[in-house]
């Protein structure tokens, strides 16, 4: 099965994204269309959603610049894209423990001009 793909758009920034395998993608991708405001903390958007789902067995705080993770305590989507307010390093590390879902295809430190409260949308990508 191909690997589903998504559409992130914030003011004038349009990003598409690879959704992996897991369930939490699969549930996420059935809500689509989304939007929300954008909370912005350190090098991460994150805005609530419409889903309340357990943490997956793989989830982690540890995540990689360009992931989407699914923030169980929000419930949120979250974007990571660089370093968070707790980050030990140059790396993104959520909050809690994230269920990862999915990843930014391309440049996600395009995400840095966007401000707090910006509409965040995301869509499914129309094929090509």
């Amino acid at each position: 099965m191909a690997k589903s793909k998504i559409t992130i758009s914030a003011g004038d920034i349009t990003l598409d994204a690879e959704l992996n395998e897991s369930e939490t993608a699969k549930q996420v991708f059935d809500i689509l269309p989304l939007e929300g405001r954008a909370n912005v903390w350190g090098e991460e958007i994150y805005f609530e959603i419409p889903l309340q789902l357990a943490t997956e067995t793989n989830a982690r705080a540890e995540v990689e610049v360009g992931e989407l993770g699914y923030w169980p305590a929000g419930p949120a989507f979250c974007i990571f894209f660089g370093p968070t307010p707790v980050s030990t390093d140059e790396k993104p590390r959520a909050y809690s423990p994230v269920n990862v879902f999915g990843r930014v295809i391309g440049d996600s430190k395009q995400l840095l001009s966007v401000a707090g409260g910006t509409m965040v949308r995301v869509s499914t990508k129309q094929a090509s």
